[in-house]
This record gives structure tokens, sequence and C-alpha cells, in this order.
């Protein structure tokens, strides 16, 4: 599983030789072993990676993987004794790229930004179900259960009201109340221990509205969305239940995102749009969240000295004046520059941006 230090040791790597990076989908759905080890090796063969490397990834696949995940991403620079691997427990598209100094990272960027660090309340009147989910991996759960709320008979007591016993004793809303209000203070606890970003509730219409209302501020400003589900609902249901509102929400988040960049740069506010725009905010230091339509990719040029970039037929650097390499990607390298620099990148589907060049950012000033 892909952590945020792995993510940043693969951003931080730059090597003085090409880095082989492979995505390969291996969910059983798709064929056996033999299936996607053939798709492998075509994709090698399309690539020509350097023989070690080759050797290396195909050792891999046949010797140490064990099939766990729907899909694996693998880096290989043995000429720097580099090489990593991800079992991820979603599926991704197969592709191979061969980098001239870095990992290929920006689908891995996609899947963080589509199915990282969910987490997800299942809950009723008197317990909670809580789970938090990583690359649809689950990474913990736990359970609470509070006072029944279940009326009970008792010789002689009245029931009026709708208290449980005598006079005096909480009514079975005060319980509801109590439990809906204990659940909450735990999910918080539990979502920031396990560094949830995006928050699910699930359960019936009015439970998920009243325990919504308990919760702190920031878990709520966090909510994508709700979900109906049986309390007792098996897990798996619960997980693809989670996954599918979790892409939902994330569409229309997505929506807002774009029409908000589009809105400031139109205003020539906090906004840019278009590849030499954005570039050239990324350069001065002012892009805050990076904006990609998913599948853009533009070869360019980069600055020997200052790493200005662009994709422009220029021949020296309007910054420093000094000369550019040829790149693969300039979008890919704006990406990585960005992450390294704690900013946040999103790759979207809206055809909105793609209408505007395909990138975008909102803008720190």
């Amino acid at each position: 599983m892909l952590t945020s230090r792995e993510l940043q040791e693969l951003l931080d790597f730059n090597a003085g030789h090409p880095v082989t990076s492979v995505y390969l989908n291996t969910d059983p759905a798709q064929g056996n072993a033999d299936v996607y080890r053939l798709k492998l090796r075509n994709l090698l063969k399309e690539a020509q990676p350097p023989a070690e490397d080759a050797e290396r990834i195909l050792r891999f696949f046949e010797q140490e993987y064990d099939g766990e995940g729907r899909s694996v991403a693998v880096f290989s620079c043995q000429a720097e004794a580099f090489f990593r691997t991800f079992a991820i427990a979603v599926p991704i598209e197969s592709r191979i790229r061969l980098s001239p100094n870095r990992p290929h990272v920006k689908p891995l960027l996609r899947l963080l930004d589509a199915y990282g660090h969910y987490g997800v309340a299942v809950v009723d009147r008197q317990s909670a179900r809580l789970f938090a989910f990583h690359l649809g991996e689950l990474l913990a759960e736990e359970q609470f259960s509070g006072e029944s709320v279940q009326r009970i008979k008792q010789g002689g007591g009245s029931q009026a009201g709708g208290q449980r016993g005598g006079e005096g004793a909480p009514t079975i809303e005060e319980i509801a109340e109590r439990n809906m209000k204990a659940a909450a203070e735990l999910s918080a606890r539990f979502f920031k221990q396990h560094d949830v970003r995006r928050v699910l509730i699930g359960g019936t219409e009015e439970n998920c509205a009243r325990f919504i209302q308990y919760l702190p501020r920031h878990w709520q400003s966090l909510l994508m969305g709700t979900f109906p589900v049986d309390m007792n609902a098996p897990y798996p249901e619960i997980r693809e239940k989670a996954l599918e509102i979790g892409r939902q929400a994330e569409r229309k988040r997505e929506e807002r995102l774009v029409s908000s960049v589009i809105t400031g740069a139109l205003k020539g506010q906090n906004g840019t749009l278009g590849l030499e725009d954005t570039l050239l905010a990324l350069q001065e230091g002012r892009v805050q969240t990076l904006l990609i339509h998913e599948g853009l990719r533009q070869p360019g040029k980069r600055c020997t000295k200052c790493h200005y970039l662009t994709s422009n037929g220029l021949q020296a650097c309007p910054y420093c004046g000094q000369p550019f390499e040829d790149v693969p990607d300039v979008v890919e390298i704006a990406s990585q520059r960005v992450m390294r620099a704690h900013g946040e990148v999103e790759f979207v589907l809206d055809p909105a941006l793609k209408q505007h060049g395909g990138i975008g950012a909102l803008l720190r000033y």
C-alpha cells in the first residue's frame, strides 16, 4: 500500500539514468496470471527499457508477486539500485513509461485523488461501524455499541412518554441522542487517527442527518455524501457503496473546483488557464492547486538552470538565458513539482477544463 512517505520518496527520486515505470492491471476479472504476464512482456517489448530493468520487473512478477491487489505499480532504475513496488486494491489501466531520470507518478496521483484516505461511518440510533479506506483497501475498522433504545417492559412500570422504565427514566430519544453524540466523538478520533481526508456516512436518511449534526465542524467540512445501507450489511457491500458515492461526490467537487478556476482566470484574480500561463505561474511559485484533465500529456522543454518549463519553441530561457533540454511531458513534471512543494494536484474529467487547454490552477496570489 502506498503511503505519503513512499509517494514523497518517488517524487524526490532524481536519477542519473532512465527510470522504468510500469502500471499493470492484475484484476482476476481480466484473466489469470498468464494474461497479465503476457501483457507485461508486450509492454516491455514496446518500450525497450534497459535490459537490467526489464529483467528485474519480469522476475518480480514471475517469482515474487503474490497476486495481492487488482493492480501493481513498479518503478525500476537498476543503475541506481532503485526498485519499488506497490499493490493497489483498485484496477488501473496497464501502461509503461521510460522517463529520463524520474518515476512516472501521474497515474498514482490520480489514484490518490480519487481513492485516497476515505473514512466511512455506518450509523443507527444505537451503534456505529467505522472504516478507514486508502486506495480501495481497508486500513482499519472499529465498532461502537451504545445503550439499547428498545422499549423494555417492566412489571407495573409506566411506558408513557416513550420512557424505558419508571418515572424519571430517560426517554428513547434521549438515549438515542446520547448514543449519536458518543458515536460522533469516537468517529472524530478514528478519522483523525487514520488521516481521513474525506468522510462518508451510511444509514437511513434520518440517522445520517442526526449523526452529522454531532460531528465536529472539521469533519462536517470533509463530508462528501451519505448513502442508504443496513447496519448489518456485509463489508464488501459497504465498501462498494462508499466508493460509488465517493466517485459521484468527487465529480461534483471537481465541477465546482473547475468553475472556480475558470471564473478566477477570466476575472484576472486567483486563477489561470492554459498550459503556458499555468507553467508561468508555477515558475513564479503561485500555484496552490493544479488542475489537469485526465490523460493530458505534452512534450516540451525545461531550462537546464532554473528549470522553467515550456511547450513553446524557445531556444533560451526567458528567465536566466540558459539553454533548454527536451522533456517527454511537461504536465507530469509540473504535477511533481507542485506535490514536492506541498501543493495539491487534481486530475479531473470535467469537459469545461478541456475546453480551456486541459490545465489550470488556483493561485496563492
